[in-house]
């Protein structure tokens, strides 16, 4: 009768349950993997304040196809990311050009985020 009454109970799973080990030998339960792992309001108005920054930058610093290759490329002001190919068929150029651009401009858009990094 015991055992008829344990079978019932034997698929449960609770939060203390050991599920595996990392890679440091710490053991992992249910809890650390069901764990919300969504950011903080801190880390919300970081990000926020970087998006901000980027786009300032990127109105002073990239001009012209730079600017519409990284919007295309990413999905920046509301648009679909774009692949290189695609890209280059809407602005009629040639896609080894787009990467081109698409260097060049990263390239711009990353050595003025250190310097303000920096400063």
């Amino acid at each position: 009768m015991h055992i008829r009454a344990a079978k019932k109970y034997s698929g449960d799973v609770y939060l203390q349950d050991i599920v595996g080990v990392d890679r440091e030998g710490n053991e992992v339960r249910v809890e650390d993997k069901i764990a919300d792992d969504a950011d903080t309001v801190d880390d919300q108005v970081n990000i926020k304040m970087q998006i901000r920054r980027l786009y300032d930058v990127m109105r002073r610093v990239l001009h012209g196809r730079e600017k519409t290759v990284i919007e295309l490329r990413y999905g920046l002001a509301d648009t679909d990311e774009m692949t290189q190919r695609e890209i280059a068929s809407k602005l009629d150029i040639s896609r080894s050009y787009v990467s081109r651009i698409e260097k060049k401009a990263l390239g711009k858009l990353g050595k003025e985020m250190g310097e303000l990094v920096e400063a």
